[in-house]
Parts: structure tokens; sequence; C-alpha cells
């Protein structure tokens, strides 16, 4: 007799006869028994097979078998898959270890009886191997082998059918399928089909959901998803699953009409549609006209939203009716009409607003933050915001499962007399009187509050600083562990981290921020923050070819977090034909472990302006700064520099050169006035505004020493990609002490603003106003014969606009008054800056970016105005000599130049378009790619004295602001 044990776990009894004569009758001496045991039979020893198993095995027979009259014996275990060509795709050891039964082991003596016992060890076998989800089908089967001395061995066959493993998943029917995009759906969603796991029908239909889903969110609301599992060669149970997509139409939306709206117009509700509008003009932006009927809901919640803050408390908003208006030839595309059934109800205003549950904070204490008078009318944003406001009150106190709820009573609601009356036959009834005008109904509030528990902070842990060392981390923490949970200092120390720049944006959700209760401990929090560094070292070497540098090589290294220890240090090396720059520089934020930041920066520049001036400075600064406020910090940093100025060119001095066949020459030397020729000295004594400017007569260089106090008020969430918060600065040079030569104050104020505006925009705003004047004994300067004052500042320390950091669509310093008599920007001493920027998040990395830029800089003596006279310099041409007169009435000191009046313009210069901004993690620093339009360039001329272009495209690294 034999047992059966199938995949149900019913046991079915069947019997297998097997006789002796099965057995091969060719005999052969085996080896000897072991004593106390029988040798089997020569029958039974013969070199070919004793039987074939139900796997197909041939078996020989034991070497040794029990005495005869001994009880069953398990004599062959064996691992079969029959409906796989016995080849499982799982290692056969994996299966063995979870079954426990053990064959006889006949050569050692070792026989193990098959009994009751036995029989329990299979089922527990069976209930192990079934539980691994490895096996779609499972049975046990037991058959029976009588030897010739009378005894039975058992052969134990563990049939099994292992279930199918996924090789391939493949999409098909749609070009809207992104896999990436369906990746990142089912992760959200947490379903999971992985390649090389087993197949789970389960799991399949979820993927399903998850294509409706996404077909549907893409317009296609009649999208059909099927699958189709395909064997795979290679293997057994290899398969390939195949989902079909059919598209079918795509649901456009052309109009939208409310249904049963009064009070608020249909255009009014629309705009509070985010998702489901009708196409417009931005559409390729936006997304808008695509019927998105996952997003239904919240598009309704939003309008019920906008009804409720105007008083209509009760308004409802049904599900839409789709109505047909065209289907193209193509079949591809179905455009409707959306039409949604809208209840008004009545208009509520505010009657009493009282408080119930609150027990910490008085309700007079409650009531400032909500900003609802009685008789005004019901506005449900106030009350939101009210509802918040307590919340982070009580949140700041470690009540973090405070919840507040409004509970409404309205004077309108019938009253027990009223339903009453209501059950009374209409036969009865009184005659209705004259109808008396309706008073405005009123809605009483009761916030209903359940304060909770106060809890504390338990441990606070930090994951994915694989870089950052944790007293980096934890100095910018304000939540501390002992103390109480506070909300408030949460929100507060990520931002604080995300201002570091260290590490990737922590969006403050449960994924990157995880507050769990302690377990084993009453009101007490664990926090966990996961961070994920962000490549702040910079190792920049090579060469190049660049407008300004020429040609040039380059060997840098910059970190903001040197090793992991939150310090800031530049070694930065580069040499060319028209630049050269050595630069060292370090910055500790927690110096002395006490939140003070020190630093010093030291180097040696030079940069040929080219059809300008040389430039080259020598110096170093030392930065001391301490924080005042929250988000606040106070600097004061010293600055020693030497400045000198080479390789002039002639049209600074005179623009008569530019009409000279030769061109304009280069002044090689300005160090002093004898170091000229008398040509060069007359032209400048004529031009005494640009004599200080270009340094000449002091050596050719100038010394700065200056204090430069400066406060800066910083609540941007993110360095790289802002989309919140503000940056104020203010700050003043002071260059009239210690030792310095040009003497001036230089204040400066800047405020930049960025407000989110949907989930993937947001708006940036700045403006600058800058101001330079000379102070003391260089104050200002006359150089005979000229009689006039001339305010003196060398030319380096003058204002200019105009860059990728500015005014976008200009060149670098080319926005400002120029030299008298020449077209070269000589800059001004007080400057206007303003930038927007409107920012859509394409990708985490990527940015596209609007913007309006405006500036304008004005010189001593000039206010800013809007408009301004557009001119241009004319040489004037010498008259014609009598070269026999004894006398001559030509002026040796007469201008050589004369100005005509051409128009007016606008003297803001502005520049418009779109920015394409990406983040490069190798370099850690943006890139950008810049078409820019100038609308009032009037005036303005490129580096390379041409007029300004109305259409320009540039790269750049870094941010405007």
């Amino acid at each position: 007799m034999g047992r059966l044990i199938s995949g149900g776990l019913a046991v079915v009894l069947a019997s297998l006869a097997l006789s002796a004569a099965a057995a091969s009758p060719a005999a052969a001496q085996g080896p000897a028994a072991p004593p106390g045991l029988e040798a089997a039979p020569p029958a039974a020893q013969s070199p070919g097979a004793l039987l074939t198993t139900s796997c197909g095995n041939a078996v020989a027979a034991p070497v040794a078998l029990p005495p005869p009259g001994s009880p069953p014996f398990v004599w062959i275990l064996e691992p079969c898959f029959p409906r796989q060509g016995n080849a499982s795709t799982v290692e056969s050891e994996t299966y063995m270890y979870w079954i426990k039964l053990l064959p006889s082991q006949p050569s050692q003596g070792v026989f193990r009886p098959f009994n009751e016992a036995t029989e329990q060890t299979m089922l527990s076998d069976f209930r192990a191997l079934w539980n691994t989800n490895f096996l779609e089908d499972l049975s046990i089967e037991v058959t029976d082998y009588e030897f010739p001395n009378g005894t039975v061995g058992k052969i134990v066959t563990y049939n099994m059918e292992e279930r199918q493993r996924v090789k391939i998943v493949d999409y098909q029917g749609s070009k809207q399928i992104d896999r990436t995009k369906i990746d990142e759906k089912l992760r959200e969603r947490n379903v999971e089909l992985r390649l090389d796991s087993f197949l789970d029908e389960s799991v399949v239909r979820r993927v399903e959901g998850v294509l409706r889903s996404f077909m549907t969110e893409k317009g296609f609301t009649n999208a059909e998803v099927t699958h189709t599992i395909t064997p795979v060669a290679g293997g057994p149970k290899l398969v390939n699953v195949t989902f079909n997509v059919s598209e079918g139409p795509k649901i456009k939306i052309r109009e939208i009409d409310f249904v049963g709206n009064e009070a608020i117009s249909d255009s009014r509700l629309q705009r509070r549609l985010k998702e489901n509008k009708p196409k417009g003009i931005i559409s390729f932006i936006t997304g808008s006209g695509t019927f998105k009927e996952a997003e239904y809901e919240a598009d309704v919640e939003r309008v019920v939203e906008y009804y409720q803050t105007h008083g209509y408390v009760r308004a409802r908003v049904g599900q839409p009716e789709l109505k047909t208006l065209e289907n193209t030839k193509d079949g591809k595309t179905r455009w409707i009409q959306l039409r949604i059934p809208v209840t008004e109800g009545a208009r509520y205003r505010v009657g009493e607003l009282s408080f119930a549950g609150n027990t910490l904070v008085k309700s007079e204490g409650l009531r400032p933050f909500y900003q609802l008078e009685k008789g005004e009318w019901y506005n449900r944003k106030k009350l939101e915001d009210g509802r918040k406001k307590s919340q982070e009150i009580y949140g700041g106190a470690g009540y973090m499962e405070f919840t507040a709820f409004p509970d409404l009573s309205f004077s309108d609601d019938p009253t027990v007399e009223d339903n009453l009356a209501a059950q009374i036959p209409e036969f009865l009834r009184a005659p209705p009187e004259a109808a008396a005008a309706k008073p405005i109904p009123v809605a009483d509030i009761t916030m209903r509050i359940e304060e909770g528990s106060q809890y504390f902070v338990n441990r606070i842990t930090f994951t994915g600083n694989t870089t950052t060392r944790d007293n980096v981390i934890r100095r910018e923490m304000r939540l501390l562990e002992g103390n109480v949970f506070s909300t408030e200092a949460l929100k507060f120390s990520v931002r604080r981290l995300n201002q570091l720049g260290y590490f990737k944006n922590i969006e403050g959700n449960d994924k990157d921020m995880k507050v769990d209760k302690t377990p084993g401990k009453t009101n007490t929090v664990d926090v966990t923050l996961k961070l994920e560094e962000q490549n702040r070292n910079q190792l920049t070497f090579g060469a190049g070819v660049s407008q300004y540098e020429g040609i040039f090589g380059q060997l840098a290294f910059q970190t903001s977090n040197f090793m992991g220890r939150g310090e800031s240090l530049t070694l930065s090396m580069t040499a060319g034909d028209r630049s050269q720059n050595y630069q060292l520089g370090f910055t500790e934020p927690f110096l002395f472990d006490r939140n003070i930041t020190g630093g010093f920066d030291i180097y040696k520049r030079s940069l040929q302006y080219i059809g300008y001036y040389t430039q080259k400075s020598t110096g170093g600064n030392m930065v001391f700064g301490f924080p005042v406020a929250n988000f606040s910090r106070m600097f004061f940093n010293y600055s020693y520099e030497t400045t000198s100025i080479g390789d002039l060119n002639e049209a600074l001095i005179d623009q008569s050169c530019l009409l000279r066949p030769t061109g304009c020459s280069v002044i090689s030397s300005v160090g002093d006035l004898s170091q000229l020729t008398p040509t060069q000295v007359d032209v400048l004594r004529r031009n005494p505004f640009v004599y200080d400017s270009l340094l000449v007569g002091q050596g050719g260089s100038r010394t700065i020493s200056k204090i430069v106090p400066q406060f800066v008020h910083n609540t941007v969430d993110n360095p790289i990609f802002p989309s919140t918060g503000r940056r104020l600065t203010a700050s003043i040079d002071l260059a009239t002490l210690l030792g310095g030569n040009t003497n001036f104050i230089k204040p400066r104020v800047e405020g930049i603003m960025f407000f989110k505006h949907t989930a993937k925009t947001s708006f940036g705003f700045r403006a600058q106003a800058e101001y330079i004047s000379p102070v003391g004994d260089s104050g200002c300067i006359v150089i005979p014969p000229a009689t006039t004052c001339v305010p003196a500042l060398p030319i380096f320390e003058r204002l200019f606009l105009g860059g990728e950091y500015s005014v976008r669509g200009f060149d670098i310093r080319s926005i400002g008054p120029t030299v008298p008599g020449s077209p070269i920007v000589l800059g001004g001493n007080k400057s206007l800056l303003f930038n927007a920027e409107y920012m859509f998040s394409i990708r985490s990395q990527v940015r596209l970016v609007a913007f309006y830029d405006a500036g304008q800089v004005r010189d001593f003596g000039e206010r800013f105005v809007w408009m301004e006279d557009l001119t241009r310099t004319l040489p004037i041409v010498p008259p014609i000599v009598d070269p026999f007169a004894t006398s001559h009435l030509i002026d040796p000191n007469a201008p050589t130049t004369r100005t005509e009046t051409l128009g007016t313009v606008s003297a803001f210069k502005t520049s418009t378009g779109v920015e394409l901004r990406f983040f490069m993690p190798v370099l850690n620093v943006p890139f950008r790619l810049i078409y820019a339009w100038n609308p009032q360039r009037a005036g303005v001329l490129d580096n390379n004295l041409q007029p300004a272009k109305d259409k320009v495209f540039r790269f750049a690294v870094g941010t405007t602001f």
C-alpha cells in the first residue's frame, strides 16, 4: 500500500504491486553484508537496474537488506519534477533543506523504519515546501518494493511543479508608455514585478491597474490593458510577461460648462481647476486640455473650497458628464464638453466662534489665530489658517497628535417644531401667512479640539551621511534628544540642513523623515532623517580657449564640505595668455566649536579686458561672522589689495583714434605722465574725467584697505534650485582706514525672494541698489588747465551692469556711463538692478526659467530716470590752414569731438527670454543655456564696440541670484 499526499493536503490511498520478477535475472556477486545483516540476493546484485522510479531514475539493489521479517524501511527519497522535464529552476539543495525526511543507509547498516512518525515528517515537509511559495503543485507519493527476503522498501517521491519565473517584462501597444515613469508609479504603490521572480497573478493584476491609471492620467480614459504569458527558451518555467495597452481615443477638453451655478461665474470656477482645464496657449508646457479622471476629485475639492471661502458652506459639486463634441478622423482624439453639476446652497455669515476640548491653551489664546469676525461672510480659508496656527502652537510644545475640526450649526436648519408641523396633513394646516423676507442664515462654529499627549525626543538618527560627520549635522539641528518633540523645531532644522547644500533636498515627507513612537516607552518618539549625500567637491583640471582668458590651463579644487567637516576650501591655479589666477581660501563655519565663522583668502590675479585694459591684483581677505537671530548672521570682512592698470586702449582717452587707418594703439604703461607721449598727455589733460580712473600719475596702481560689515538674513530653502524663502543682504565697503591710498564708501543692499506657485513652479525676484562715493583727500581731482573738480575713483571700483549674473542679454560691463568723447564704458557711481524669474521644474535637476532683467547705471551728478537722451560722438574735422600764413587762429586745446543727440530712449536696459538650467553632479554646479531678447538696448555697445544685438544665445555656469 502507498500514500499519496496531494497539493490540497488530502491523503489518498493507492496500491502498487511490484513483483520480485521485475528484478533483473542477471546475478553478480556484490560486497559482503555488514555483520548481522543479510546480503542482497544475487539477482538483486546484478549490474543492471533493479527498477525505474516514477521520476525515470534507474535504481540498483541496496548493498544489504534488513533481516527477514523486519518492518518496512525508507529505501529511496527523491525530489521529482515530472511536468517540467525533471529540471528545476531552483537549486536542488534548496529543496533538500526543507525536506527533513531521511532515507536509509544500507552500506552503513542504517535502516530507518517507515511508520506513523515518518508520515508526520512527510506532512511537515509538505507544509514547509508549500510555504516557500516556489511551487504551483506538490504531491508526495509512496511506492512499496518487496525484496526476495520479504522485507519492504519504501520509495518516497516528492512530485513538485514550480511556479513560472519571470524572465522578461514588456509593454506594448502605446507610445505613451515610459518604462522609467511606470517603474516610478509601481514603486509609489509598492508593486514589484522583478525579473527572475516567481510569477504572481495578483501582482500582474495590480500592474494592469497601475497602467490603466497611468493611461487615464495621459487622457486615455477608455484605455484597455491585458497581459499575455508566453514561455521563454533557455530553461523550464521561464516566461515572458507582456502587457498590451489599447489606448482608445484620447479625451480632450474643448470647453467646460458648470450647471447650477448662479452666484459665481463659470470663468471664476474654471480658474479653480488645476488638472482638468480646456486646452490653452501654453498647454504644451502645462499639459492642460486632457481629461484626467483620477484628478477630478482633487479639482472638485478646489471648487468646493472656493465656494466655502466665499460663504457657501454647503456647496456641492457632482460627477461630471462627458458630452462628445467631435471625434477626429483617425479616431485617436475625442473632443468633449465637460459638464459639471453644482449645488451652491445659501450663503452664510459667521455667528458665534467657540472652542471645545482645549485644556492647555485657553480659548482667549486661540481666538486671535482665527481672523473671523461675527457678521462677516463665512471663510473656510481663514478657518483653516487659524487651525494651522493652532497646530503650530501645540506642535511646538510637543503635542504632535493635535487635531481640530469645525463643527457647524446652521440657523436655517429645521427645528423640532418644523419637523412636527411637516407631519400634519395639508388639509389641517392653517392658511399660510404672507411670506416675509428671509433673514441671511448664520453658521455658528465650534472648533472641536483633541490635544493628545505631549511627546519627548528619545533618539535622533541620521542615515545616508557617508561623508558628512554626525556632529556637522547635529549642530544645525534645533531639535534635541531628551527635549520636547517640537514639530516647529524639526521644520526649522530641516530648512537649515537644506541650506547647507551637502545633501539632496529633504522634502520633509515620510520618505525623508520618520517620526516613530519609541517601543516600550510612553510619550517618546524616535526621529530618523534619511539623507542622500550630494557632491560638494569640485576638482577641475584641463585646458581650453575662452573669450576672456584666451588659451589657458587650469587646476582647481573647491569644496564646501572638506573631509565631511563642513569647512570650505579653495585651491585654484589658472594660467593663460590673457589671465592668471592663483588663490587659496579656507573658511571654518564653526570656529572653536562655536557658531562663529572664520576664514581667509589670499590671491594673485591678472585679467586682460580685450579692448579696454589689463588689471592686476594681489591681496587677501579675512572674515569673521556670528549669528544675530534665526537665519541671520553678521559678518566683518577685512581686505587688503594692490591693483594696477596697464595695456590701455587708446580709445579710452581719445575716440579720434578709431578713425585712423591704423586704428587705436595700446598704451603699455600709464604709471607716470613722463612715460606718455606729448600727444597722449595733451589728450588726457582734455579728459580729466578719466585721469584718475586709469591711475595715471600714481605709479599705475592703487592700494585699497577696507573693512566690510555685512548683514545677511537667509531663509532660502536650497542654494542650487530654490523655491521658497528670502535672502536680504546689506553691506558697506569702508575703504578709509589702515594704510590704503584710495578712500571711498560703497553701500549695497539686495533683496531676493522666492515664492512657490505650484508643486513644480515658483517665482524668484531680486532687487539691488549700489552706490559708491570717494571720501577724504581723494574726493576729487583737478587737472590743469581744467578747473572742474572731478570725483576720483579707479575704474575697477566703478559700477557696471551686464552679463549672465545681472542683465543677461548684454555683454559683461557693457551697461554704464562712457568716457567723455569715447564709446568705452567707464562705469558710474550708482546702479539699480531688477531680476524676475518663473521656474518650471522639468526633472529633479533640470529647470526651465523664463526671466526678465532690467538695470540702470548713473554717474556723479546724474539722477535715475525713466528716459534719457541717445547721443553719439563724432570727430571734429580741423579746418584747412594756409601753410604760408604767418599766424594761425587754431586753439591746440580745442575739443576733437562733438556730441549729437539722436533722440530719447529708455534709461533702463532690459532683457527677457528663457533659460535651461541643469545641475551637473560631477562638477557640482548648475549649467545654463540662455536665449535672450534685448528690447531696450539703444546706446549700449558690446565688448567689440558694436551695437548690442537684439537676440543672443549664451552659455554660463552658476545662478543669476
